[in-house]
């Protein structure tokens, strides 16, 4: 027996979609501690489809940092929706914790991914009404709500409504 903690290595066949979700995005659950990772902190892989957007959500008191592995995306925020910044692969995004946001998938062809580590061991994620944000003069006003991208998820325990 050692007296040094374990390393956890988990390949993407124990990666778990049962995990809180938002419309128009997929979150792999990696590092958990209901995945046998005893952490302070949270880990997935994050992916939009090509075209597609998250739904407006939040993540509560947790803090986020995502590095973006693939793809390009326009993450907005504000009010209103009104800020909005653009990452591509090999950047590093950091979204506040409460902050109000949503993820763009730029592509019409291909999907972003990030490596998402957040400031908690149990994932938060609150999704908002589609019109939370009014659809006005932005490149948000022409997307399709996130409710009708794919099915709903039950963010509090990750199943499909």
């Amino acid at each position: 027996m050692s007296n040094y903690p374990a390393v956890h290595v988990v390949g993407p066949e124990k990666f778990d979609v049962g995990t809180a979700q938002t419309p128009g995005s997929e979150r792999l659950e990696a590092i958990a501690p209901k995945l046998g990772v005893e952490t302070a902190m949270w880990g997935c892989l994050f992916e939009d489809a090509p075209n597609a957007h998250t739904g407006i959500h939040h993540h509560g008191e947790q803090q986020t940092i995502a590095y973006v592995l693939s793809g390009i995306c326009e993450v907005r925020w504000g009010e209103k929706g009104e800020y909005a910044a653009t990452a591509k692969a090999g950047d590093f995004i950091h979204v506040p914790a409460f902050l109000v946001h949503m993820e763009i998938n730029l592509s019409n062809s291909q999907p972003f991914q990030w490596v998402v580590v957040r400031s908690t061991s149990k994932p938060i994620v609150i999704n908002l009404p589609d019109d939370t944000w009014p659809r006005g003069r932005t490149s948000y006003a022409t997307l399709a709500p996130a409710s009708a991208q794919g099915p709903l998820m039950d963010e509090n325990n990750g199943t499909r409504l």
